[in-house]
């Protein structure tokens, strides 16, 4: 039976050595390895033998086993090899010049504005709260004091899914669910999608909004006015003049929006701010009575203010951006900017 090793080993690695493609070092394999291989049939001969002829004979066909596999896996190696630089030498390849980079990807500039108003907010001690982009009428408009065939309502161009469901306007139902489950104090920022039926250089369908509230026993508009200052100030640069106007919202009384001194000619008056040198950024006020009475707060207890800002707003003035579709056609000319 050691002669039949032998001779096995011998003729497998002539073979072996011949094997010119990996179709037949597998076959080679089977031949001697496989079920019905000369190995096998050796194996199912060893009953015949005595105990200490089948612990000898055993140990050398593991021996001669092992032997053939490790021969096996280096020339089927050196076959992989050879198939390597016979491709390599049929092109036009320099194999010693370093690899190409990939690009790498960058923040998208609703990602990098975002972000960085959350972390204005948050570090002065606001929650970011988020809520559902399928609102009920009653949390995006009713709770807010704008009862059913009120004109505000048309300003919203409303997405309407049913009679009583809508794809939300603005983040303030947000709000409004915090405040019913929640009792005053309250400080919290709101950021999400919104959705309007609009569409042009400085409208979309889809956009994204961060609202801020805050409630407590003893808030004035002069709490509102130096936190807002504060956030123009971080975002847009501490010499930004800022200003605040007259306006109205059935949610706030009173009620202002902010404008601050025109990033494009620093105030001189432009095309961009119309010749006004001011540029409008966001709505602001102390929250209404009826808001509090319909979360079931008692007004005479607390007040509050609440504010709302577009970051797509904010994102075009901070980089200069003319065209908000710019945003969502995902272009990698344009992205790659930021």
């Amino acid at each position: 039976m050691s002669d039949n090793l032998t001779s096995i080993q011998k003729k497998a690695f002539t073979e072996l050595q011949a094997a010119s493609t990996e179709s037949d070092v597998y076959l080679i394999k089977s031949r001697y390895l496989g079920r019905k291989g000369a190995l096998t049939q050796i194996i199912k001969n060893l009953k015949n033998l005595t105990a200490d002829q089948r612990a000898a004979t055993g140990k050398s066909i593991n021996d001669l086993k092992n032997l053939l596999e490790q021969e096996i896996n280096n020339t089927l190696q050196h076959l992989h090899d050879v198939q390597k630089q016979k491709k390599i030498s049929q092109q036009d390849l320099d194999v010693s010049l370093p690899g190409r980079k990939l690009p790498l990807g960058s923040k998208h500039p609703i990602t990098t504005v975002t972000e960085k108003i959350l972390r204005i907010f948050t570090s002065l001690g606001f929650e970011v709260i988020e809520g559902p982009e399928i609102e009920l009428d009653f949390f995006n408009f009713e709770a807010l004091n704008i009862p059913k065939n009120h004109p505000a309502r048309d300003m919203h161009d409303t997405f309407y899914l049913s009679d009583e469901l809508l794809l939300r306007t603005h983040t303030s139902p947000v709000q409004i669910r915090t405040m019913q489950q929640h009792s005053p104090p309250l400080r919290i920022i709101c950021p999400g999608k919104v959705y309007r039926c609009d569409s042009d250089i400085s409208h979309t369908p889809m956009f994204h909004q961060v609202e801020g509230l805050m409630v407590d026993g003893d808030v004035s508009f002069g709490d509102l006015k130096g936190l807002l200052g504060l956030f123009v100030h971080r975002i847009f640069g501490e010499d930004t003049a800022i200003r605040f106007r007259p306006s109205f919202f059935p949610f706030t009384e009173p009620s202002a929006e902010v404008d601050i001194q025109c990033v494009m000619c620093k105030g001189e008056g432009c095309r961009v701010c119309s010749g006004t040198g001011w540029l409008e950024i966001l709505g602001c006020g102390m929250v209404n009575p009826a808001v509090f009475r319909n979360v079931g707060y008692d007004p005479e207890n607390v007040n509050g203010f609440a504010f709302g800002l577009g970051i797509e707003r904010i994102a075009m003035l901070k980089f200069g951006i003319n065209d908000i579709r710019l945003f969502f056609e995902n272009d990698y000319r344009f992205l790659s900017q930021f």
